[in-house]
């Protein structure tokens, strides 16, 4: 079995952002712009993961599942249109989506949506 390789981990949170195990990758927790509007929220939790996906020189070209969390369910379509511009020519990952209530300190106004994804990597870079 290959390596299973760790980048971006918050020893604070006892959390890793991004971890690869043989072709496939895993990250969670991608968050940014809290407190500010759902799509720059989005946005921000798409920045994040590029530049996580950035560590292992890969792009989202390469994901093949999004798990979107939200706090409130009905902001789906602000996600499609961030998706639309993301991934270019239907180049689309299999995506869920949830509802939760978040444990943040922002509380209703804080945190809205979070981004998990699966990545495939066929060239098995490092």
């Amino acid at each position: 079995m290959s390596e299973i390789i760790r980048k971006d981990v918050n020893d604070e949170w006892a959390h890793t952002g991004i971890i690869k195990a043989g072709d496939y990758l895993f990250t969670s927790y991608c968050v940014g712009n809290i407190g500010e509007s759902i799509e720059k929220q989005i946005d921000g939790a798409f920045d994040v993961l590029e530049k996580r996906l950035a560590m292992f020189d890969l792009t989202v070209d390469s994901v093949v599942k999004i798990e979107a969390l939200f706090r409130d369910i009905w902001d789906i379509p602000v996600m499609e249109k961030v998706i639309k511009k993301r991934f270019k020519n239907g180049k689309y990952p299999v995506r869920k989506s949830l509802q939760t209530e978040f444990a943040h300190k922002g509380g209703e106004k804080g945190l809205l949506f979070q981004l998990d994804a699966i990545v495939y990597d066929g060239e098995n870079r490092g």
